[in-house]
């Protein structure tokens, strides 16, 4: 749980954006400003501020506070996130998970990463995504258990998997297809628009799941990520 805390409170406090960290690691938790608010015993409108960096950037106090309340509250429903997250860490070998300080479009995500669209590019407007996570796609799915498949989305669904060594896309959409938990979207590396199976296209459709490709490499990428 500390490292958990650890982690939280770095980002918020390197950021660039604090406030658009707050807000994103408040709606990752799924706490709403007025819960958030009582908890702490200050005004909406104070949350508000922070998150839209109205206020001057928080200080080491006010993120201990913020982190803790998240925590406890979470806590307080089961502590089911927590218990995601410590769950996650062991099977990291089999993929890089990249956070996102505040929440992006998936409009602005398909462009940083010059991606080709594929089904449901009518939702990319409207989907939040709060970081990328990359796996092998022949690891994971040769490799991976599948109970564990959920625990590459570490503390939130609201992430993109983008598969490398993928020839098709229809493997890596059938492991979506039969997951528990549905990412916000997916992308298919360095592989051609035309070759993409149209059976995966098919599941992403049905789904609502907007499917994309990049040629774009993963360094380059990675390096798109970091204003995020």
């Amino acid at each position: 749980m500390e490292q958990l805390k650890v982690k939280i409170a770095g980002e918020i406090a390197l950021s660039n954006d604090p406030g658009g960290a707050m807000k994103k690691w408040r709606e990752v938790f799924g706490v709403s400003q007025s819960d958030l608010s009582e908890f702490l015993n200050i005004s909406p409108s104070t949350i508000s501020d922070y998150e839209s960096n109205r206020r001057k950037s928080p200080g080491i106090g006010v993120i201990r506070r913020f982190v803790d309340a998240l925590v406890d509250i979470d806590v307080k429903k089961g502590g089911e996130l927590i218990k995601r997250f410590k769950e996650a860490e062991p099977e990291q070998k089999f993929f890089e998970a990249i956070d996102f300080t505040k929440a992006i479009s998936g409009e602005i995500f398909a462009k940083a990463i010059d991606a080709t669209v594929l089904s449901a590019e009518e939702r990319l407007k409207d989907t939040q995504v709060f970081g990328c996570t990359i796996l092998d796609s022949v690891k994971i799915i040769l490799e991976l258990p599948y109970e564990s498949f959920v625990k590459i989305y570490s503390t939130t669904s609201q992430r993109a998997l983008l598969f490398t060594g993928t020839t098709t896309g229809r493997s890596p959409m059938v492991a979506v297809r039969i997951a528990p938990i549905k990412p916000a979207l997916v992308v298919l590396h360095d592989l051609p628009a035309e070759k993409v199976d149209k059976l995966a296209i098919k599941i992403a459709d049905g789904e609502g799941i907007p499917l994309m490709v990049t040629k774009l490499g993963l360094d380059e990428i990675k390096k798109r990520f970091k204003p995020f």
